[in-house]
């Protein structure tokens, strides 16, 4: 698991049960900068919330990562990166971690709080044997393309999401429009007869 890294005062390490609250609080803010609030409204039930907080943590394929800041009360929560092994790199031999979900508090950026939380990530890429380290950002969120890029990040794929809902309606509308596809005319050559 990834250990404490530090810049200034900055340090990372793995989020326990009872930082279900900070976790929350962060990933709102991440869906609300990524324009996808209606992905995750943050409005589940305490309880389904802590359950599936408690099966990530649980997961031996993943990682969740807390930057805290040292503060009055204890720790500051102020930056997250969820890591996690992708099951599709393992399958084809060459390990890869996906760093999902990073986000810097906006009251805490530009002190080295996304950089700790990438550290953490090449150091969970090196625990489970994987070269490269894969982020996932959205095309509207220029801060954090360029901090990537910085970091030496390039475009890899576009990811794209749909409501399960949505989908299922285009499906339905896909079917009844599907027609059989036309076999073309062959048309008669135009060739010299003698």
């Amino acid at each position: 698991m990834p250990g404490t890294a530090s810049r200034s005062r900055v340090a990372t390490r793995t989020a326990l049960p009872d930082d279900l609250p900070a976790v929350v609080s962060l990933v709102r803010q991440h869906r609300v900068e990524a324009h996808a609030e209606g992905v995750l409204t943050g409005q589940l039930p305490g309880a389904a919330a802590a359950g599936g907080f408690a099966r990530l943590l649980a997961d031996p394929a993943h990682c969740v990562v807390l930057a805290v800041l040292p503060g009055p009360d204890g720790e500051l929560p102020v930056g997250l990166a969820v890591l996690g092994v992708d099951p599709l790199s393992v399958l084809l031999g060459v390990p890869q971690v996906t760093v999902d979900n990073l986000v810097v508090h906006r009251e805490h950026r530009r002190i080295g709080v996304g950089t700790a939380l990438l550290s953490a990530a090449a150091d969970f890429a090196a625990e489970v044997g994987a070269d490269h380290v894969v982020a996932t950002a959205g095309g509207h969120e220029p801060e954090r393309l360029r901090f990537l890029g910085r970091m030496g990040f390039a475009p890899l794929s576009t990811r794209r999401i749909v409501p399960r809902e949505t989908l299922v309606r285009a499906l339905a509308a896909w079917q009844r429009s599907r027609r059989a596809i036309p076999v073309p005319r062959r048309v008669p050559s135009l060739g010299r007869r003698s």
